[in-house]
């Protein structure tokens, strides 16, 4: 496997030309359960658009920016936060956001029309307060998805009560920044009825399902061992898709045979570089580890709302690209940990450790080896971090059609590190600079060899392909094209 630089990662793109298609008769969980190989590179962009006016209500037109904060805030602070949230790690998280961003997007679709709306039925007056239906979509499936969250010993009842009311105080501040009357009160009945519609849909879906991956009893080399624990959200694998016929529906070409040079290269390359101590990185390498490490949803969406501002979309265009780019995330993060059950492959930290075992003779042990990063308890193929990252990015370049966008992504990193910020932002002109960054970076960290990290990006790539063929695509053919600002 060639090195992924950034120029390759730019130029696979737009070799890949997936067809669009507005026919949803193919779609959900009843269509045929094909699967599929992932094969080639991958890329995502992003294209400027002209800003529009300044807004008479701010409520009514920065909804759908404010309430993809309030979210993340809900689905990923801690508990003990200054503000309280039931931190839901990255995968779930992704899984819940793309709850509330699909019934925001229907919400306001429904009033906007010109594209297909994700579950069918809803219904809105022309007339409608956008920014109100926004509100109150997000602000009942948070309710809602609060209420389902498992309660443990720091997510408590009272803080989860606590959680609630502040989205209640919210949701009262958004909707008086709106005027009264018929439009407001219209827009409260199509976000209630989106988030009604939208939680019954997920009702049964296979959240918060058994715990753990299946594992060996006495696993044998290249094989997975549960550190520091078993998965507790391995029901990942499980979830019904939002866009996928199936969560197995894409597989990736797996991780090298452990005799082939490929491999040798590999173990190599993250023995020398991702080392807690004594490692090859430079200063700007462990940097760049520790940037990738933090929570990915509030990384990512950081950046997402910056570009979203700064390209000047309308209420509902930053309704569809959230929903675009949360649903995506989600399904690649489903098929990621299917994946990661079905090859199970061990971490680096396992196979440094136990190369004695491994039937390469170009492999050398360490015992003591530990990677920089703290070890996630789930297999290393393929990686979550580059399935979710593979994913947003691609279905991003989908939504605005370009590798060109300027923003900063910024990370607190692991916080102090004998005494030093591994907090940091990094600036990007380009979507597909952002994949290639956390291919490096997880090697950098010592968490994956090379080739998760590809086939992570490559399964996000695709998942993002199939998002764009086949949802939130114009209603009549052509209709997008001459878009009405708002």
């Amino acid at each position: 496997m060639k090195e992924v630089n950034g120029e390759a990662v730019r130029a696979a793109v737009f070799s890949s030309n997936s067809p669009r298609t507005s026919n949803k008769s193919d779609r959900g969980p009843q269509r045929a359960r094909v699967k599929r190989r992932i094969g080639g590179l991958f890329s995502i962009a992003l294209l400027a658009s002209t800003l529009h006016s300044t807004p008479a209500y701010a409520g009514e037109n920065d909804a759908v920016r404010v309430w993809n904060e309030k979210a993340i805030i809900a689905l990923t602070n801690g508990p003990a936060a200054a503000t309280p949230g039931v931190q839901f790690t990255p995968p779930v998280a992704f899984i819940h956001l793309a709850i509330v961003q699909g019934a925001v997007y229907d919400a306001v679709n429904a009033i906007k029309g010109g594209h297909d709306s994700y579950l069918e039925g809803l219904k809105a007056a022309t007339s409608a307060s956008k920014g109100a239906a926004a509100a109150t979509a997000a602000h009942d499936v948070l309710i809602g998805l609060v209420n389902q969250a498992p309660v443990t010993a720091t997510l408590t009842a009272e803080v989860k009560a606590a959680i609630k009311a502040r989205l209640d105080a919210d949701y009262a501040s958004s909707l008086a920044e709106i005027a009264d009357g018929p439009a407001k009160a219209k827009g409260i009945d199509v976000g209630a009825a989106a988030a009604v519609e939208m939680l019954a849909n997920r009702a049964g879906d296979g959240r918060f399902g058994a715990p753990g991956f299946n594992v060996p009893a006495n696993p044998g080399p290249g094989q997975w061992r549960p550190a520091p624990v078993n998965d507790p959200n391995a029901w990942v694998r499980n979830v019904r898709p939002f866009t996928l016929p199936s969560s197995e529906y894409f597989h990736t070409s797996g991780p090298s045979a452990l005799t082939s040079a490929q491999y040798t290269a590999e173990f190599n390359e993250v023995k020398a570089k991702g080392p807690a101590t004594g490692s090859t990185r430079t200063e700007a390498q462990t940097s760049l580890a520790y940037w990738s490490v933090a929570h990915p949803v509030p990384m990512i969406y950081g950046a997402m709302r910056q570009v979203a501002a700064s390209k000047g979309l309308t209420i509902t265009e930053q309704a569809r690209f959230h929903a675009m780019t949360s649903m995506t995330a989600a399904d690649s993060l489903i098929n990621c940990w299917a994946e990661k059950a079905h090859w199970g492959f061990w971490r680096p930290v396992t196979a440094i450790r136990l190369a004695d075992t491994d039937g390469n003779d170009a492999t050398a042990a360490d015992t003591e080896w530990t990677g920089l990063l703290p070890l996630p308890p789930y297999s290393d193929e393929p990686s979550g971090a580059n399935c979710a990252t593979g994913g947003v990015m691609n279905i991003a370049k989908a939504f605005f059609g370009s590798d060109e966008a300027e923003f900063d992504i910024t990370s607190p990193g692991l916080g102090l590190v004998n005494g030093v910020s591994t907090g940091s932002t990094r600036h990007y002109s380009h979507f597909s600079d952002v994949i290639t960054d956390m291919i490096e970076a997880r090697i950098y960290g010592g968490l994956h060899f090379r080739r998760a990290d590809v086939n992570g990006a490559m399964l996000g790539k695709s998942v993002a392909d199939y998002v764009d063929s086949h949802f939130f695509n114009c209603r009549n053919a052509g209709q997008c094209k001459q878009e009405e600002r708002e």
